[in-house]
C-alpha cells in the first residue's frame, strides 16, 4: 500500500531531482506521472492506494523513491 502521505514525499522527492522548466513552468515527466494517482486519490477521499493500482511509470517511480530512503 501506498499512502497518500508517502505519494505526497515521493512527488516531492522527483520535483528536487527534476525540477519544473520553462516559463510555463511545465511538470517533469516524473511528476506529471504521479500527479495523476495523488489526484485521483485526493478526488475519492482516499488514504491509500495499492501499489498494483498504479500504473507501471508510477509504481517505478514510487519504487525508485522508496529505494533512496535507506
Amino acid at each position: 500500500m501506498l499512502s497518500l502521505t508517502d505519494l505526497e514525499e515521493a512527488i516531492n522527492y522527483w520535483r528536487l531531482q527534476r525540477p519544473a522548466t520553462g516559463e510555463e513552468c511545465a511538470l517533469s515527466p516524473e511528476v506529471n506521472a504521479l500527479a495523476g494517482p495523488y489526484a485521483m486519490m485526493i478526488f475519492e477521499g482516499r488514504h491509500d492506494v495499492a501499489i498494483d493500482a498504479l500504473d507501471a511509470q508510477a509504481r517505478q517511480l514510487v519504487q525508485a523513491w522508496r529505494a533512496t530512503r535507506g
